[in-house]
């Protein structure tokens, strides 16, 4: 680097090379660089603080890596600007994480720490810190609860005992699940050791942090999310950081939570696409985990009703061992499931096929309710009638400006655009001229209007987008639901109607049956065992893979069999893929600077958003870190070159379609 211009500048008597990650977005500059520290910042300076630095002529942030005796750099080294904090928020694991994470997903390490690294909050970070005086380690919990999963109590005692034990765990209907992670972090804080658990959403954390209160008492453990705004976020971590909690949890955004002594990491539910990072690099929230697993040498729990094949993957390769309950438990706690779509149900039924509340299931409404129980019923779209159609011809009905599709808001209202927002109440189809709609898809509003006529005097509840219900009374009601947005029912549901099972099954993705189930479980899990009345209704063929596994309460039966045919066509998780997106001419530019590893297949071009395209490059398992390796100094190659079309590189995208 060039030299300071501030001659009364001298360097530190020790260590007085600095090595700054420069937050700079750019490929070709993802390495360390050197910088001297002067004698005045000595003592602050230390590995972790933020600093400024003088970079391309420019003043930008940067990361103290570590410091050192001496540089490799030939010429005359620049002095750090100055000190923005001296508080050391970069921990020495999450570094060596980050720069992991960075080399999995083709990214930088600057972009990486923007994501570990929450905004500082000078307020918060001035505010008093008095260290807590630290509480005496817990009991080890009981294990009660997962004595019903022959591998659970062993698991535990692994746990306490400080062992890196590795667990894909699914869960029974009606498991308390935020009590067994609870249990579970508790026995590794027995351990002396600390633990970060990360859950889908909002209301996954709120339920898991009463349950932590709970087994392991006030004060021990912190919540990180997003949502809960800079000062309080920026607080939770610097607790976390200083170590004055022993356990964070939160959504993803917990994921590079510091914690020290790392005992455990745990995710809920890993198959949820809010698990994955929207932003640079695109990290999913499973495999930082894991990494820190493996790197941290600490103990693993993938955990939820469902199982993904990337779960799978671990136990069939033997790096996590499977916990389940054995037959004979699950068939006492899972509902009577029943689908409508089988040869018997047709057989009494032939309107079912077709039917959007077949008769089984409206049966099962009506006997729940005269039961004084309440009714779940999931439809996998909001909204009242999301997309609509032409009656005559049954053609999409799209918007003549944009041809974006069109909707109907509610029952009086008039057709609107869901692309551009325009009104279409003059609306005639291009086809055949006709002005009638029906519905192509019904949403959860419309669903519940149609419910409420056909129980009279029965209360119905709608829980969505707009308002998430977290808990609905145990007495006779309807409660309408999206997917993710299911409430708790007061002692479970006497009836759950899985609805509109194709708007699942055939989503163009190659999750699709996956996520169906999924969701369904998830569901389904809230219904009363059978021996108290539980019943389950999925509006769908009883011979689809994802429904048997359904009937069978079977996620590991489908899981292992998904794992198996991707396994056949080359999909991830059995090979690394990389998509790469962007104008033509930069997708092609990139790939042809990339110097692929000799398995490497390239699949495409296929249209992308806009007028970009996408390309798809497949290697095995096993030449992942070269793909990533690969693509990484393609992508700097072109931003030294200074290309101007920018890229996207996603390893491993959730969709492939």
């Amino acid at each position: 680097m060039t030299g300071d211009t501030r001659s009364d500048r001298r360097p530190a008597d020790g260590s007085p090379v600095a090595r700054v990650c420069v937050d700079v977005p750019l490929a070709h500059l993802d390495r360390p660089f050197d910088y001297l520290v002067p004698a005045d910042l000595a003592d602050a300076a230390v590995p972790g603080t933020r600093v400024k630095v003088r970079f391309a002529g420019q003043l930008v942030d940067g990361w103290l890596l570590e410091r050192a005796d001496a540089s490799g750099h030939t010429g005359r080294l620049a002095y750090l600007d100055r000190l923005v904090s001296p508080e050391p928020v970069l921990a020495d694991e999450v570094a060596r994480l980050a720069r992991a994470v960075a080399d999995r997903y083709a990214g930088s390490l600057a972009d990486v720490l923007r994501l570990a690294v929450p905004p500082r909050h000078a307020r918060v970070e001035k505010e008093p810190h008095v260290p807590p005086t630290p509480p005496a380690p817990p009991a080890p919990p009981e294990a009660a609860g997962w004595r019903a999963y022959p591998a659970g109590p062993a698991f535990l005692r692994a746990l306490t005992e400080g062992r890196p034990a590795r667990a894909v765990w699914s869960a029974l209907p009606g498991e308390d699940w935020p009590t067994r992670y609870a249990e579970a972090v508790a026995a590794t804080v027995a351990g002396g050791r600390g633990a970060v658990v990360v859950v889908p959403d909002a209301r996954d954390l709120d339920r898991l942090d009463a349950a932590l209160t709970a087994v392991l008492g006030p004060g021990r453990h912190v919540g990180l999310s997003a949502a809960l705004g800079p000062a309080r976020r920026y607080r939770a971590f610097l607790a976390a950081r200083r170590g004055d909690v022993p356990v964070v949890i939160g959504t993803r955004a917990a994921m590079f939570a510091p914690v020290a002594r790392l005992g455990l990491v745990a995710i809920v539910d890993d198959g949820d696409d809010l698990h994955a990072e929207p932003r640079a690099p695109y990290p999913h929230a499973r495999e930082v985990l894991l990494t820190r697993a493996r790197l941290a040498d600490a103990a693993a729990l993938v955990g939820g009703y469902a199982r993904s094949a990337e779960a799978q993957l671990l136990v069939e390769t033997g790096w996590a061992r499977e916990v389940v309950a054995d037959r004979a438990a699950v068939r006492a706690r899972t509902p009577a499931v029943a689908p409508t779509g089988d040869d018997p149900q047709l057989a009494r039924d032939p309107g079912a096929a077709t039917a959007r509340l077949p008769s089984l299931a409206w049966a099962a409404a009506r006997d729940a309710l005269g039961g004084d129980a309440p009714v779940l019923v999931q439809v996998p779209r909001r909204g009242y009638l999301p997309s609509i159609s032409c009656a005559e011809c049954r053609t999409p009905a799209r918007c003549p400006h944009c041809a974006g599709p069109l909707a109907l808001p509610s029952a009086r209202g008039a057709p609107a655009c869901r692309w551009c927002g325009r009104t279409a109440a003059a609306y005639a189809c291009p086809e055949c001229g006709g002005r009638r709609l029906r519905a192509a898809v019904t949403g959860a509003r419309r669903t519940a209007e149609e419910l409420g006529r056909a129980f009279p005097g029965v209360p119905v509840r709608t829980s969505g987008r707009e308002e998430v219900l977290s808990t609905v009374p145990g007495g006779a009601g309807l409660v309408v639901a999206t997917p993710g947005a299911e409430p708790i029912a007061d002692g479970g549901y006497g009836a759950v109607l899985l609805l509109d099972s194709w708007a699942l099954l055939t989503r163009a993705d190659l999750r699709a049956g996956e996520e169906a189930l999924r969701r369904w479980l998830a569901a389904a899990a809230l219904a009363r065992p059978a021996a108290a009345g539980g019943r389950v209704v999925v509006v769908a063929d009883g011979a689809l893979a994802p429904v048997q596994a359904l009937l069978r309460w079977d996620a590991a039966w489908f899981a292992a069999r998904e794992l198996a045919e991707r396994r056949e066509l080359g999909f991830p998780p059995a090979v690394r893929m990389a998509s790469v997106t962007g104008p033509a001419e930069a997708v092609a530019d990139l790939l042809a600077a990339a110097r692929l590893p000799d398995a490497a297949e390239v699949l495409g071009p296929v249209p992308a958003d806009g007028e970009k395209e996408r390309m798809l490059v497949r290697v095995p398992r096993a030449r992942a870190a070269a793909l990533a390796e690969a693509l990484h100094a393609a992508a700097g190659t072109r931003t030294l070159r200074k290309a101007a079309d920018p890229v996207r590189v996603q390893i491993d995208p959730l969709l492939l379609f």
